[in-house]
């Protein structure tokens, strides 16, 4: 091929040589560009595309080729560039990759070998720049400086780093745990690893460069020109396992990686996390200012292949470079590949001629993209090899279609389908050979289908595992000053930026569970914030609101069916205060206005619903009348008659007017107001003794007449609603006036089975009546005549 220009373009990261060698091809009528990775190769083929349309754009990668009928520009991969098809332009990114232990060989044979008609341009650091004028005769260079500056910021724990910062692990295992640590302190990361297929990292990249969350974990594959809007990388360790054992990187690894920090004319920053060490001062400035020593060598393999026998092959493939400057490659994987399989008889009786060779050196370069290559990958080589060479020449269709349907399963965990993608990729690999398969459009169709699902789910199992998308989008919020938007819907679950945060009930806010206690803080600052508006809202409708939408209960005061205080006891048991529930949406001055509000509101809510009890207290009663009324007051609107009776006794008659006009009912067995035996006034009477005892408020039995006495209950509580224990047997005290009297009679007949009218005034059956019958009969009997007290049973019996 006659050459054209030869330039390197060489500088550090984020100098835009990307971007020019792209506009440089695109000024020419054909050019080719070859890329370190699928990823990037991928991302520029669509930016083309974009730019030119989809007919003038082919893109070649192992396990990707789109190629319209007539294509103008190439975009690939550098192992996939075609070099035979001759272009005015071509381009090879990241250059100085020449001198990498694995893949060095291939780019410095494109460096030595691959040349456009007019231009050729190599791209990459200027590290390499001495061995390029050594072995490309007549290159130019050109210098690009950095469009920002790029400053070391020393370590930081990974709870402080900076929001739009990438985590550089060296090991998924490391990227995992990593990325573990930032979703409990941080709300999530994105993950990107070199195994990720692009449609799975272009997911993963997208969440973070929508800033769905502020955080990267990655492997050292970001280096590679991958474009995001970063601030500042944090190494998480500085070293790595090499594949052949672990080791320090270098400065020039290291700028590589930082260089990822700060975006065209965005500065940006590097560092450590706190437990990866310190990057010694003279290799953080040497990062600041580019300046790294030389490469003192490039990685060469033979590329003149012998094929007149697998022992020639291998041979040829161990010759040694003749030049100065270049160093032979450690074996890669298909030498390793080819030299296992020349050790199967069977194999090297069916490489028996140059045609078979060369196909036998083609199979071995099939990727094992799990990067493991255990004997699983070569027995596979082996197989696919033996199918090529048997009469059919092709690989049977049964066999493509069991191989992948293997594969085609969305289940498990995160490793399992990261190798079900690798294993997938070399399926797709094969389908791109026309030569080896039969209908290859229908199998890559298939591959890139299985690919995509699976793609799809490692996303989803990398976001379920490594993002808690609730706690970033609160976390991102809050670090800005305007509003955040709630919502709060009928039952009062709360939606912060369109996330559930919890529940709001009156004026307390109930935060939903959270992983951490991290998660916790953040999703309770971004209720507090969101809710401040609605605070006020509800607050004021409070104020404004009757008391016909409060109620009492065991739960304190409610209003509008929303628990809102509870109560405290004080001295007076028909007074008690109303403190309103904690909560931070309330400030100071606005819950002390709430607790007079809710106070006022308990005070109005008790005079209705014990009406007669307050009419008692605040009539004007003196001597014997006014002890009997405190005294009832005290007990909730009932006192056995003994108790009460040197009160009783005392009453002149006009004292026992007014208080009948008052509603009480002096009986012989009780004193009470009957109107508090309602079951509405029996439950606030049940709240308030609860309330002065301080124990939860026990249920009241209803309307019953009579319910037997259960002894768990709390003593004196049926006596506060208005029920008298006789006999195991709590009676309702206006029906134990009718049951005492009918009891007397009976006991007067001589007899001490209980009567129809008995059984029906208790509602219980015969033992029960027998048991209260017997408890009357032991009490003591009041010592006054029946005329005394006309409301006695002896009165009513006598009327009759």
């Amino acid at each position: 091929m006659t050459a054209g220009r030869i330039l390197a373009v060489l500088g550090p990261t984020n100098t835009g040589k990307t971007h020019l060698a792209l506009e440089r091809m695109l000024g020419h009528a054909s050019g080719m560009i070859g890329f370190p990775l699928r990823l990037l190769a991928r991302e520029n083929y669509d930016r083309i595309v974009r730019l030119k349309g989809a007919g003038a754009v082919a893109l070649i990668t192992g396990e990707e080729k789109i190629l319209p009928p007539c294509p103008r520009w190439f975009v690939c991969t550098v192992e996939s560039m075609p070099l035979d098809r001759p272009v005015a332009f071509v381009a090879v990114d990241e250059i100085q990759l020449c001198a990498d232990a694995e893949r060095g060989h291939i780019f410095t044979d494109r460096l030595l070998h691959a040349r456009g008609r007019q231009e050729t341009v190599f791209l990459g650091a200027e590290t390499i720049k001495p061995l390029l004028r050594r072995l490309v005769p007549g290159v130019e260079f050109v210098s690009r400086p950095r469009f920002s500056s790029l400053t070391h910021a020393g370590p930081r724990k990974l709870a402080r780093l900076p929001p739009r910062s990438v985590v550089v692990a060296f090991s998924a295992a490391e990227v995992y745990a990593t990325a573990e640590f930032v979703r409990r302190s941080r709300g999530g990361a994105a993950v990107v690893l070199g195994a990720l297929s692009p449609r799975t990292r272009n997911a993963q990249v997208g969440m973070y460069q929508a800033g769905e969350v502020d955080y990267i974990v990655a492997t050292d594959a970001i280096g590679m020109g991958l474009n995001m809007d970063v601030d500042h990388v944090a190494f998480a360790a500085l070293r790595k396992f090499d594949g052949r054992a672990p080791r320090s990187l270098d400065p020039a690894e290291l700028a590589q990686i930082a260089g990822r920090a700060g975006r065209h004319m965005n500065d940006g920053s590097f560092g450590t996390t706190a437990d990866a060490g310190i990057i010694a001062p003279d290799v953080a400035e040497a990062i600041e200012n580019h300046r790294f020593p030389p490469l003192k060598a490039l990685s060469w393999r033979n590329a003149d292949l012998r094929f007149a026998s697998v022992a020639a092959l291998l041979a040829s493939l161990e010759r040694k470079p003749d030049r100065a400057g270049l160093i032979r490659a450690r074996d890669a994987d298909d030498q390793t590949a080819l030299a296992a399989l020349a050790a199967d008889p069977e194999i090297l009786r069916l490489a028996n001629h140059p045609e078979r060779v060369r196909l036998l050196w083609e199979v071995c370069r099939i990727p094992d993209f799990r990067k493991v290559m255990d004997e699983s990958h070569t027995r596979l080589l082996g197989r696919v090899f033996r199918h090529l060479t048997a009469p059919a020449g092709r690989l049977p269709a049964d066999w493509l279609a069991e191989s992948i349907a293997r594969i085609d399963r969305a289940d498990g965990e995160i490793d399992a389908i990261v190798s079900r993608i690798a294993n997938i990729r070399t399926w797709t690999y094969v389908s791109h050979r026309p030569d080896w398969v039969a209908d290859p459009a229908h199998w890559q169709e298939t591959t890139r289908a299985v690919e995509d699902r699976l793609s799809d789910a490692l996303h989803d199992r990398l976001t379920s595992r490594f993002v808690d998308k609730r706690t970033a989008v609160l976390a991102r919020r809050l670090r800005d000053d305007g509003e955040m938007a709630a919502e709060i819907a009928g039952d009062g679950e709360v939606r912060v930026e369109g996330q559930y945060v919890g529940r709001l009930t009156g004026f307390t806010f109930a935060a939903d569970r959270a992983e951490t206690a991290g998660a916790a803080r953040t999703m309770q600052n971004a209720a507090l914030r969101a809710l401040k508006r609605e605070t006020a809202r509800r607050l004021d409708q409070l104020m404004q609101d009757g008391d016909e939408v409060f109620t009492l209960g065991p739960d304190g005061v409610l209003w509008r069916g929303e628990a809102v205080a509870r109560l405290a006891a004080t001295g007076d048991p028909l007074r008690p205060l109303a403190e309103p529930a904690e909560s931070d949406l309330l400030e100071a001055a606005a819950r002390d206005r709430l607790r007079r509000r809710l106070t006022g509101v308990v005070h109005g809510l008790l005079a209705r619903d014990l009406a007669p009890l307050v009419r008692l207290r605040e009539a004007p009663l003196a001597g014997a009348a006014r002890g009997l009324a405190h005294q009832l007051v005290e007990a909730l609107g009932s006192v056995t008659r003994e108790s009460a009776g040197p009160q009783v006794t005392a009453l002149s008659g006009a004292d026992r007017k007014a208080l009948a006009r008052l509603g009480v009912r002096l009986g012989t067995e009780s004193v009470f107001l009957p109107d508090l035996l309602k079951p509405p006034a029996q439950r606030t009477r049940a709240l308030l003794w609860g309330l002065r005892h301080r124990i939860p408020v026990p249920a009241t039995p209803g309307p019953r007449p009579a319910v037997m006495v259960d002894e768990a209950a709390a003593a004196g509580f049926l006596d506060a609603v208005g029920y008298r224990p006789v006999g195991g047997v709590a009676v309702r005290v206006d029906i134990l006036e009718r049951v005492a009297a009918e009891a007397r009679a009976l006991a007067r007949a001589g007899t001490a089975e209980p009567s129809r009218l008995l059984l029906s005034l208790l509602g219980l059956g015969p033992a029960a009546a027998r048991s209260v019958m017997a408890g009357l009969g032991r009490r003591p009997r009041p010592h006054r005549r029946p005329r005394d007290n006309p409301d006695s049973p002896f009165a009513m019996l006598k009327s009759r």
